[in-house]
């Protein structure tokens, strides 16, 4: 019995120390092959501002845009109780701002967390004809978005942001590694989805 506990112990440390490990090696990879849509997972707006997180990500989109990675750029991202704007559209606001061509840019304001949103995301993309993504969010979120997206049939590669407050920080980095180890293993165990989402539209 003993050593069926430290067997079961040793393995769980295993499991973690390995999802720990590809969170931090794909939080590496920039991936700028051209795709049909880059998409921007969403994070706190207020009033319409993209916060400094958000912002970051945006910049890097807009960034990919410019290359050419793809021409079209989808946010993402709902809204809390009494905002006036969905995350989605803040960010959209924000790109057109920043220049990017109106025509160029949607938003897919539905989902109240990275599941809800990706699973809005596939659902609305089946409808547009979209089969490949550049995701891109924050370098530790980019392997759970990533998964989330490839187990709902869309193919999927990351660029994540390099800048903003989330990786200024050897702490904060390893906080957030933390977090996304083990939200990645409750997806994996509790909540990986076995269908998307039936409705969605890109606006």
């Amino acid at each position: 019995m003993i050593r069926g506990v430290v067997g079961a112990v040793l393995v769980g440390l295993l499991v973690l120390a390995g999802t720990a490990f590809r969170v931090w090696q794909v939080a590496r990879i920039d991936d700028r092959t051209p795709a049909d849509a880059i998409v921007v997972l969403g994070a706190a707006q207020y009033n319409g501002r993209p916060s400094p997180i958000f912002a970051a990500r945006l910049e890097h989109a807009k960034e990919l845009y410019d290359e050419g990675v793809a021409d079209r750029i989808i946010t993402l991202g709902g809204g809390q109780v009494g905002d006036a704007t969905t995350e989605a559209e803040a960010g959209a606001s924000w790109l057109v701002d920043e220049g990017v061509p109106q025509r160029a840019v949607s938003a897919l304001g539905e989902g109240a967390d990275t599941l809800g949103s990706v699973q809005s995301f596939a659902a609305a993309a089946r409808k547009q004809g979209i089969k490949s993504a550049v995701i891109v969010s924050d370098p530790w979120h980019s392997l759970r978005a990533r998964t989330m997206v490839r187990d709902l049939g869309i193919d999927a590669w990351t660029s994540p942001t390099r800048s903003g407050p989330i990786v200024q920080t050897r702490k904060t980095e390893m906080r957030y590694i933390w977090r996304e180890t083990r939200a990645l293993l409750f997806y994996r165990f509790v909540t990986s989805p076995t269908e998307v989402v039936s409705s969605g539209s890109l606006d």
